[in-house]
């Protein structure tokens, strides 16, 4: 379904988005490489709200993953890779190179990689990959995200809050916190 309403593009025709994204009114996507990776297979795999600007972001989302965004969102050359979930809130600023992904798209323990490397590898053209672990990602708000900042699998960051450029963020991010570093730490408030 798409419902390109007033929405601008780089894109020259509605078919050059996939046929389960919906796209908000007057939200401009540029880029030739958003939807390279674009593999979803729900219903609404993408959903970005009206007023955006999604500015060389590549939308990296497996057969099971959603991303809904709200509106008035900007995010510049930003990667979202999402094999479950990623939602975004309203008024959200995402920096160049920033990465937010819902799982690690591999193994943990020692014993489950050498697995997985196998069957990823020609001699595994049979076997199934381990289990990979995949938790949904929640931006709330007015949320700022730096530049070359990475928000991993499972994060819940609340409204307002700020993630100064090139954090790694592990863990929750309370509302009006600020945070930086890696792993991010809490340094004060907004």
């Amino acid at each position: 379904m798409n419902d390109l309403g007033n929405h601008r593009s780089e894109y020259k025709n509605i078919s050059d988005f996939p046929a389960n994204v919906q796209i908000g009114s007057n939200t401009l996507v540029m880029g030739n490489l958003a939807f390279k990776r674009f593999h979803s297979h729900r219903e609404r795999g993408l959903i970005i709200g009206d007023n955006c600007t999604m500015d060389g972001v590549h939308f990296d989302i497996g057969q099971n993953g959603q991303v809904e965004i709200g509106n008035y969102c900007y995010f510049t050359n930003a990667v979202l890779l999402c094999e479950l979930e990623l939602r975004i809130g309203s008024y959200v600023v995402i920096g160049w190179n920033a990465t937010l992904t819902d799982t690690d798209f591999h193994p943990i323990a020692p014993a489950e990689r050498i697995a997985d490397a196998i069957a990823c590898s020609p001699l595994g053209k049979t076997l199934p990959r381990p289990e990979i672990v995949k938790r949904p990602v929640v931006i709330e708000d007015g949320v700022w995200i730096g530049p070359n900042a990475t928000i991993l699998k499972g994060v819940h960051i609340g409204a307002g809050a700020l993630v100064e450029a090139g954090a790694m963020v592990s863990r929750d991010v309370p509302p009006r916190s600020r945070v930086m570093g890696n792993p991010a730490q809490i340094i004060g408030e907004v």
